[in-house]
């Protein structure tokens, strides 16, 4: 049932998954992936390579090779029970499939190994997987607006993401993070972003670390008043981020979403009586009245992504 399962998310992503294999990101990486099955299965090229089968056979794989692929697809289906998006698990797949490729690679000849060992670091050092650029209400911070636009207005929400450009979890979690803006952005509940990659004493003063072990990447945090009410993930005593899945659903439920909505919604009706008091009940000549449940009309369209 759960092959069945997979089989059809599987399908239903398939236009979305084609789409991304188009990418040069992707296409690289997806040949460093099959690389070592290619060079084992080649004819003309397989005939001269190593093999510790018992017959000789070096255009087929030995016993263990055989072990380390499955060991492989092992470790890549512990790793995708815990991702949520498409992208982090096709990102699990190939990391892994480098890593596997490796091993295998320096076992079969240490001159395959180096130069494959090199293709990849100039692969990471050269090409950086797509940024989303969809549809969103989000607006992006930099160390000089941050704490001005969460202090600007007290009556104002912020659900600010603290993220990183290099961290695969940060580009995985973007368009969730995007989705929940186009649902619950309003004058009273704003989104934000900052890329504390960039800026490191954004980083010290939030308390959010961007080394690899901590794993805080990407945190998310709500303010009030311009002062921090909650986060997730939770940080313990070590500096360690506590095991917690970075999903839509979690993100609602934690941060009370639909309840921080609907009093947003209720402010911006509040706004709006007041200045239908201040500027009298009469449109202006050549004016238009607008219709009562606008709850969104004040959502700005915010810039993309500042590079």
């Amino acid at each position: 049932m759960g092959l069945l399962t997979g089989l059809c998310a599987f399908l239903y992503h398939l236009p979305q998954i084609y789409k991304w294999l188009l990418k040069p990101y992707y296409i690289t990486s997806f040949l460093l992936t099959i690389s070592f099955v290619v060079v084992r299965k080649t004819p003309g090229l397989c005939e001269h390579l190593v093999t510790q089968r018992e017959d000789g056979n070096s255009c087929d794989f030995d016993w263990r090779e055989l072990e380390i692929l499955m060991f492989l697809s092992a470790i890549v289906m512990m790793k995708n029970r815990r991702a949520i998006t498409v992208e982090q698990h096709i990102g699990n797949l190939l990391m892994f499939s480098k890593v596997a490729n490796c091993i295998l690679f320096f076992r079969m000849d240490i001159r395959f190994g180096i130069l494959y060992l090199a293709l990849c670091l100039a692969f990471v050092m050269t090409c950086q997987p797509p940024l989303y650029m969809g549809p969103e209400y989000i607006k992006y911070f930099s160390d000089k607006t941050i704490d001005e636009e969460l202090q600007r207005d007290s009556r104002v929400t912020w659900l600010v993401e603290f993220y990183a450009n290099w961290s695969s979890d940060c580009q995985s979690f973007a368009p969730i993070f995007a989705n929940l803006s186009l649902n619950y952005n309003c004058a009273g509940l704003r989104f934000g972003k900052i890329d504390i990659g960039r800026y490191e004493e954004v980083s010290k003063k939030y308390r959010v670390s961007t080394s690899p072990l901590a794993k805080q990447l990407p945190s998310v945090v709500l303010f009030q008043g311009g002062r921090e009410v909650m986060r997730r993930p939770m940080v313990d005593s070590k500096g360690r981020a506590v095991s917690w899945t970075m999903n839509e659903e979690n993100i609602i439920r934690e941060f009370n979403l639909n309840e921080l909505f609907q009093k947003s919604k209720k402010l911006n009706k509040s706004r709006g009586s007041k200045e239908e008091e201040q500027n009298g009940s009469q449109p202006q000549e050549g004016g238009e009245e607008l219709p009562p449940d606008t709850d969104n009309t004040e959502q700005p369209k915010e810039s993309k992504k500042d590079q």
